[in-house]
This record gives structure tokens, sequence and C-alpha cells, in this order.
């Protein structure tokens, strides 16, 4: 079990246990309803879900990475309990996943900068310890550098399309693979967002609370503006109806599962404005990069290559194959259908 300090738990307050913290401290869900000394920390709480919605920006009480004073902590482990309590209560489930993101996004920057400040040697064992616990990720310093193990590398890049992931473009040396700091964080995103969303999935819902009806119906209207449903027609292979319910679900898709949703549509003679709407419901929705990758994909940009999908058995080795009989023995998802 890790040990945490004041610090820790400002910059990683999903590693607390919410009840017990609450308890802890004395209060009640109740009283952020009905004391008005405490409606900054509700404030703060929206704050958090603003950023995840993209409707503001957060700013953690921390100064060089460590919290100024005791109310700096309650502020920063209260707000996030508090969102918590909000999304339950307001059933925000796409804005859940964007939530769960948006934090380990914020997370990842403090680990980053614990195993980074080699000069400190009690944070980057704390970021070593996290890491290793909760992801199974083992991390030993080398000089100035982190690496881990082979196995442990892959399990993980296996969620990564990019060139620089693969591991013949890594430094490998006995046994073990080379990281900086933010490259090590970034591998484990994908966990890390997870594990907090898995948090707030297990969270007891509570019955509206008097007096935050205001802050809950601000939630509930952020949280409409990502429901739309996805619509698709014409019979799909299962990976790319897999790939499709994810993102109708708020899901985050993979690198991989995105490569190959985008080259297969793209394939099939579909428009960038038509396909561009399917990823709308993805936790790090960002218009202008969708677009961007997805004109990346169909050749427009500078390189001029156009991509193509992806065969069943690299597919396979993605965990993004979801065959079926109707599958009929074909070696990639644009001869599904073809030979019935």
């Amino acid at each position: 079990m890790l040990r945490l300090g004041q610090d820790e738990l400002a910059k990683y307050p999903f590693l607390a246990d919410a009840g017990e913290y609450l308890q802890e401290q004395g209060f009640t869900l109740e009283q952020f309803g009905a004391d008005p000394d405490l409606r900054n920390l509700v404030d703060k709480a929206l704050d958090r879900v603003r950023a995840a919605a993209k409707e503001g920006d957060y700013k953690p009480d921390l100064v060089d990475n460590e919290v100024p004073n005791d109310a700096a902590l309650i502020r920063e482990v209260f707000s996030f309990l508090l969102a918590i309590v909000l999304l339950k209560v307001s059933n925000a489930h796409s804005l859940v996943r964007r939530f769960s993101l948006s934090e380990a996004m914020r997370a990842e920057k403090f680990l980053e900068r614990d195993l980074g400040n080699m000069s400190d040697e009690s944070n980057k064992q704390l970021a070593v310890r996290i890491i290793g616990d909760l992801f199974a990720v083992k991390i030993e310093k080398i000089d100035e550098e982190l690496v881990i193990p082979v196995p442990d590398y892959l399990r993980h890049a296996v969620h990564f399309h990019e060139r620089e992931w693969k591991l013949v473009n890594r430094r490998v040396e006995g046994g073990s693979v080379y990281l900086t700091p933010h490259e090590t964080v970034r591998l484990i995103r994908k966990e890390l967002d997870g594990y907090i969303r898995s948090k707030i999935t297990k969270a007891r819902t509570p019955p509206m609370i008097r007096g935050l009806e205001d802050a809950i119906s601000e939630v509930s209207r952020m949280a409409e503006k990502f429901a739309t449903p996805v619509q698709f027609t014409g019979e799909y292979p299962p990976c790319i109806k897999h790939a499709i319910g994810v993102l109708e679900k708020g899901e985050n898709l993979p690198h991989s599962g995105r490569f190959m949703l985008g080259t297969f549509l793209l394939s099939r003679g579909q428009s960038i404005p038509d396909i561009a709407p399917l990823f709308k419901n993805a936790p790090d929705y960002d218009e202008k990069t969708t677009l961007y990758q997805l004109n990346n994909l169909a050749g427009n940009t500078g390189s001029s290559t156009k991509y193509s999908c992806p065969s069943c058995d690299k597919l396979r080795t993605q965990d993004l194959c979801f065959a079926t009989a109707a599958c009929d023995g074909i070696i990639n998802p644009l001869q599904f259908g073809r030979k019935r």
C-alpha cells in the first residue's frame, strides 16, 4: 500500500480513499450544499469538470509542485472528490470519460516532473512506486536515464501506432528499454486513465444533495454536448463495428484503433467531413487534430502518402480483431462481405 504525504495527496488525489478522507476531515456531503463557506470547494470542483469539457482551465493550488499550506491540500483533494460526486449525481457518462482522461494527463505532468527531478530522490522514488504498484512497470535509473524491462514496455507500447514506439526504434540494452521521463509516463496513460475511471465508476452514487442543484445542472448541460449518438449504415466487419461502438459510448479508442477505422472508411470512399464526426465522442476529441490526422491518412498532407487499412493479422496483434463466422477467412477488413 502506498503511503502518501500531503504533496502526493494533492497531486494524485485519485489514490486517496474518498470516503475515509472525508470522514477523517470531519465533513459530510450534505455540508457542501448547506454551508456557504464551503462553496469555494464546489466551485473548484466545477473548474475541474469544466477543464475536462474544455470550457475552462483548472489551475492546481500548488507552488513548485508542493502544497503551500493545509488549506491548499483540502482544496485539491476535496475538489477532486466533489467533482466525482457531481458527475455521478448528474449521470454524466460521456463527461466521466473526459474527466478521467483530463485528470490522467494532469497526473502525467506531476509524474514526469517527479521522475525528471533527479536531485530529489524522495519524489522520484514515489513516482517509481506509483507506476510500479499500479501498473506493474519496473523502473530503474541508470545514470540520468530511466529503463524498463522489454516485456513491460511491449505490454504497454501495443497501444501506440506511431513509429517511434516500435521496439526497433528504441534504444535497447541488456533486455531493457531506455526512456525519458516524458516517454515513461506517456507509456502508461491508457492504464492511468482506466485506473481513475474505475475509481469513479465504482464510487457510490449519492442521492441529490440540496444546495448543489445548480452545480449538478451545469454538469448535466456540459455532458449533453458530448452525447451525440453515432450513426452508421452498411454492413461493417466486427472490428469496425466494435471501434464505432467504443466511440459511441464515449470511451477512448487507442491510436491503432483510430488508424484502423480512419483508413477503412477512407478506403470505402467516405469523405473526411463524413468520418470526422465519428470521433466526436472520444474523450480527447479535438476537431483540428482529427481533421489533420484524417487528411494525413488520406495522403492530403506534405508526405502525400496514402495509408492502407491494416491486415487482420496486424489487428489481431493489436487486440483489435473481433472475428465472427461472417468474416469467412478474410485477410483484411476491406474484404468483408465480398465473398458472400
